[in-house]
Formats: structure tokens, C-alpha cells, sequence
């Protein structure tokens, strides 16, 4: 009875086929996208030993990634999402072409990776809209928890084996093969896509294009919803000022006198911490005070951040980020959740485009501020006073926010709108007053 309450729920991949595949798939590809989420930065710093150059990289990623989330979660509205997400995994695969390719030439250069790097981001933000409205579709509504934890178990699965791949072959092999081998994972992914049903849009009869105003319906949805407003908020905050990554590189290679596979492991920590908390996240479906769980997990994320700012020994650092990492995937369980129940199916692609913006677009510009920061008081400053500006960030939130602080599932659950959701068993629950709540880490 308790290891069911404590290990995470495999039913969803038990009982849908639809949600197997997918997630098989993603599996391989999001390993082979962590290589690159190392390489690419190991390649700059050593090309131009500067911090803020890796930084400037997700700078010239975030423009891409918003446009591409906020377009790309209003086309998925309205035409097949299987097709939708097959061309986007092939255009990222290409993206890794470009990157092999410089990295094959005798003098790589810097531009080529900032522009594949932006057109990768580009093409991201309409993958995982489309993606998490997919996830939606091929569940009940009673295992989107469970299919969220696997979701996170897979994440962080590719973050330990990626980056520690990473480090092993750039350390061995160089930057040539770390690229070849994320193309060739992509491979596995649009097998599998190619094997799912039509997963048609809610409003795939619609003829009209999707125009601007119609992008900004999925942001005008968000007006009065506290507790979505919170949840972007509190991830936001936590990677703006919480995420240390840009500074990897300097830290492994300087602080601790390492080469690329300390570098490696500074990357996979994270992930490591993550695998076991969502491992055992069966505890997660029942907890009912879910507002303040997510403050909980973001604080303890601050905390570990700040210490591990501060510790002079490797060891403890990868414990740190370790803890940090299990604290941000209890966070990412709850903050999906919230979004995909509450969401109505007309909307979902688009509010999860705003999940996908928020949760990918918060970190590059965290490297930006940490770079800036590291340029001119140095890497420990940086990570410390990012690491305390978060648990600023957290109480200023609980504070001005407090119907997200005081939010329980329960609201969710008993205000129900039959019909209101496509898919098996899909309904919408209610929230806030004209309507509802919350996102990723």
C-alpha cells in the first residue's frame, strides 16, 4: 500500500497505446537534445572563454521561442497534431545537421551556432505545445497526473544520460560526434509520431487563419485566472534569477579545475536529483493544497541554488543541484496538472504554447542575467544572489497572489463542465472567479 503511494503510477503507459508511443519515442530524441543542450555552450566557452557569450546563445534563442510557442500552440488548435509534430522534429533535426556540420569543419565558427540555435528554439516552441496537447488527448482525465510524472521521469531520465553522455564523449571523441548522435535520435522519435492516430485540433473545421488576435485569445484566457497567472510567475522566477546553467562551463572548468566530464556532471546533477523525485511521486495525486506545495518546491529550489553557490567542494555541489533538481520536478507535476485540467480543449494548445514559453524561455533568460552578473562580480555572486533573489521572488508572490497560495485541488474537481473537453473522459473543471489556474520547470 505505501510503495504504490510513494512510486510513481505506470498506468498510463499500461493502458494507452497513444501515450506509450509518444513517450517511448521522446525517450531517445530528448536524450540526443541533451547532448546538444551541452555542447552547444561547451563549444562557445571554449571558443570565446566567456560566460556572457554562452549567455548571449539563449538570448538569441528567446525571441525564436516565443514566436514559435505562440504560433505554433494556435496552429495546433486547429489542424492534426500528429502532422504538426512531425514536422517540427524534423525541422529540429535539422537544426543538429547544422550544428555537425559546423562543428565538422576544420575552423568552426561562432555565428552558425547561434543561428541553428535560434531556429532550434523556434522550432521547440512548437514542439512542445503540440506535444503536451498531444498527452493530453491520450489519457483520461483521472491519469494526467500519472502520464505528467512520466513525462518529468523521462526529462530527467535524458538529463542524467545526455549531459553525462555528453561530457564522456566531447572528453574522448570532441564536438563532432555529440552532434551526429542527436540527429540520429531523432530517427526513433518520427517512428513513433509516424505510428500514432490523427489527433485532429479542437477547432480543426475552422478554414479561417490564425490570425495575431487569435493568438492573443490564449493570453486574454489567462485575465482574472490567478492561479495560472501564479504558476507562469513562480516558474518564471525560479529560473530567471534560480538557474546557474550558463555558468557550468566557467565553474567546471575553473572553480573546479575540471575538464568537460566535470562540466558533464555539473549538468546531469540536476537531472539526477529530478529522476528520483519523480520516480517517487506517487504521493503527488494526494495532495490537495497544491498552490503552496508549488511555493514549497520552488523555495527549497532557492535554497539549494544559494548553498550551492557557496560550497568550495565538488561533492557537494552535485549534491546540491541534485536537491534542487527533485525540488523543481515536484513543482513541474503540480504546475502541469493544474494547466491541463483546467485548460478548455479550444485553448489548450495555446496556453500550453504560454507553459512552453514560460518553462523554456525562463532559463535562457536566466543564463542571460547570470553571465551578466558573472561578468561583473564574478560566477559565485552570480549564482548566490540569483539563488536568494528566488526566495525573494517567492514570498513577494505568496503574498500578492494569495488565491495560488491558498489553491486546493478540490476547486478544481467539484466544479466540473461535462463536454466542455474532447478526448476520453475529458472535462472541464472550473477555478478562480471568471475561471482558473496554472504551469513547467
Amino acid at each position: 500500500m505505501a510503495r504504490s503511494r510513494l512510486l510513481v503510477d505506470v498506468g498510463p503507459l499500461r493502458k494507452f497505446p497513444q501515450f506509450r508511443l509518444l513517450w517511448s519515442g521522446y525517450v531517445v530524441t530528448t536524450i540526443g537534445n541533451q547532448l546538444t543542450v551541452v555542447a552547444v555552450p561547451y563549444q562557445v566557452f571554449r571558443i570565446t572563454h566567456s560566460s556572457l557569450d554562452v549567455g548571449l546563445v539563449s538570448l538569441a534563442q528567446l525571441v525564436p521561442l516565443l514566436v514559435g510557442s505562440l504560433v505554433g500552440g494556435t496552429i495546433a488548435d486547429r489542424v492534426d497534431r500528429r502532422r504538426l509534430l512531425l514536422a517540427s522534429q524534423a525541422l529540429l533535426a535539422s537544426t543538429s545537421v547544422g550544428l555537425a556540420l559546423n562543428a565538422d569543419s576544420s575552423h568552426p565558427a561562432l555565428w552558425p551556432i547561434f543561428v541553428c540555435s535560434a531556429c532550434q528554439a523556434g522550432f521547440s516552441g512548437v514542439d512542445g505545445p503540440t506535444r503536451a496537447a498531444i498527452v493530453v488527448s491520450a489519457v483520461d482525465r483521472e491519469s494526467i497526473v500519472g502520464a505528467n510524472a512520466l513525462w518529468q521521469v523521462l526529462y530527467q531520465l535524458a538529463q542524467i544520460g545526455g549531459p553525462a553522455a555528453a561530457g564522456l564523449i566531447l572528453g574522448r571523441f570532441g564536438l563532432r560526434p555529440v552532434y551526429w548522435v542527436d540527429v540520429a535520435s531523432f530517427a526513433v522519435s518520427l517512428t513513433c509520431i509516424a505510428r500514432l492516430a490523427p489527433v485532429p485540433g479542437a477547432r480543426s473545421r475552422d478554414s479561417r487563419p490564425p490570425w495575431l488576435g487569435e493568438v492573443a485569445g490564449g493570453l486574454r484566457y489567462l485575465r482574472g485566472h490567478q492561479v495560472l497567472q501564479a504558476v507562469f510567475l513562480v516558474d518564471v522566477n525560479a529560473m530567471v534569477f534560480g538557474m546557474p546553467r550558463a555558468l557550468f562551463p566557467a565553474l567546471g572548468l575553473v572553480r573546479f579545475h575540471g575538464g568537460a566530464g566535470t562540466v558533464g556532471l555539473l549538468y546531469a546533477a540536476p537531472g539526477i536529483g529530478a529522476l528520483v523525485g519523480a520516480l517517487l511521486t506517487g504521493w503527488v495525486a494526494a495532495v490537495r493544497r497544491q498552490g503552496r506545495a508549488v511555493l514549497a518546491a520552488v523555495a527549497v529550489w532557492g535554497v539549494a541554488i544559494t548553498a550551492f553557490g557557496l560550497v568550495p567542494m565538488l561533492g557537494a555541489a552535485l549534491a546540491l543541484l541534485a536537491v534542487a533538481g527533485a525540488a523543481d520536478v515536484v513543482s513541474a507535476v503540480f504546475r502541469g496538472t493544474i494547466l491541463q485540467l483546467d485548460a478548455p480543449d479550444e485553448l489548450l494548445g495555446r496556453l500550453q504554447a504560454v507553459q512552453t514559453a514560460v518553462v523554456t524561455g525562463g532559463p535562457r533568460l536566466g543564463d542571460l542575467e547570470a553571465g551578466v552578473v558573472a561578468s561583473l562580480a564574478g560566477t559565485e555572486v552570480s549564482v548566490v544572489s540569483g539563488g536568494l533573489l528566488c526566495l525573494v521572488g517567492v514570498a513577494a508572490l505568496a503574498r500578492k497572489l494569495p488565491r495560488f497560495a491558498s489553491f486546493e485541488r478540490s476547486v478544481a474537481e467539484h466544479a466540473v463542465d461535462p463536454g466542455a473537453r474532447s478526448g476520453p473522459d475529458r472535462r472541464r473543471p472550473g477555478g478562480d472567479a471568471p475561471g482558473a489556474d496554472g504551469v513547467e520547470g
